[in-house]
């Protein structure tokens, strides 16, 4: 019966501090959203990560492909000259000249937060080495010999896994 009535407690204990947990994880984002938006770098982030979202819906795609109409249906219009062609081309090269930065940008915050939540998983996982945790400060040479290592680990895994097989089949057939 001791030990019925310690289950309850460790699981009441265990959901507060989940809850615990969780709270000052919110707490912490909310900071961190806060604070960062006070920052020209954090207001560019906030920036960045709306009109990337929005280009990357199909109604961006289809409101520039209605632009492109209008413009080549003005072609006549203008006799398609110098000029009708050079908007165009100043147009899109200065779009696509933002776009680089909003893309470099959402690329980093992007590659920032899955290197954090696999560095997260690493370090929680029993079994897992933590020298992974931080793989991606690695020089290129470091990063070589550990994908060496890791290669030949998966080999001898695999040789042993295939001998697992052939001996359970072996053992099946006769």
């Amino acid at each position: 019966m001791a030990r019925t009535r310690s289950k309850p407690k460790i699981v009441a204990e265990n959901s507060v501090s989940t809850a615990k947990a969780a709270k000052d994880a919110t707490s912490a984002k909310e900071s961190l959203r806060s604070g960062s938006s006070n920052t020209l770098s954090g207001m560019f982030s906030q920036v960045a990560s709306v009109i990337a979202h929005w280009m990357g819906k199909p109604i961006a795609f289809l409101l520039a492909l209605a632009v492109v109409i209008v413009w080549a249906a003005t072609g006549p219009l203008f006799g398609y000259s110098d000029t009708w062609q050079l908007v165009i081309n100043t147009s899109t090269t200065i779009v696509t000249f933002l776009m680089v930065f909003l893309i470099q940008n959402t690329q980093n915050r992007d590659t920032t937060a899955l290197q954090l939540k696999l560095s997260e998983l690493i370090i929680a996982a029993n079994e897992a080495e933590n020298r992974f945790a931080n793989a991606e400060d690695l020089s290129d040479e470091e990063l070589e010999e550990l994908h060496e290592e890791l290669r030949n680990q998966a080999e001898s895994t695999l040789g042993a896994l295939e001998g697992r097989r052939a001996a359970r089949e072996k053992k099946k057939a006769s």
